[in-house]
């Protein structure tokens, strides 16, 4: 992965601009692809790379749902020693 590529949703990121976005895009696809700068018989591949990946991340993080800590509280099985996730938890087995 781009070590240069920073993550975009909040609560990372206060606010994604447009060039955000691009500058991810960017980078991945020249990580993907191995060019810096394209030569000019990709240049068409690399720009429609380039703005396809931009739209996609834009796709993704309209529609991401990032829960707030309180709602994360909420779920059944959060545990805070580990705040990242939510992990069923499985009622004690009583003998009988």
């Amino acid at each position: 992965m781009c070590r240069s590529i920073k993550t975009l949703r909040a609560p990372y990121a206060e606010r994604v601009t447009d060039e955000d976005m691009h500058a991810a895009a960017l980078q991945y696809v020249r990580k993907v692809s191995g060019f810096r700068a394209p030569a000019a018989h990709n240049a068409d591949a690399f720009n429609e790379a380039v703005e396809a990946v931009t739209a996609a991340t834009r796709a993704l993080l309209d529609h991401l749902e990032v829960r707030s800590a309180a709602a994360k509280a909420s779920l059944p099985g959060y545990r805070p020693d580990d705040p990242g996730r939510a992990v069923p938890v499985r009622p004690a087995v009583t003998p009988k």
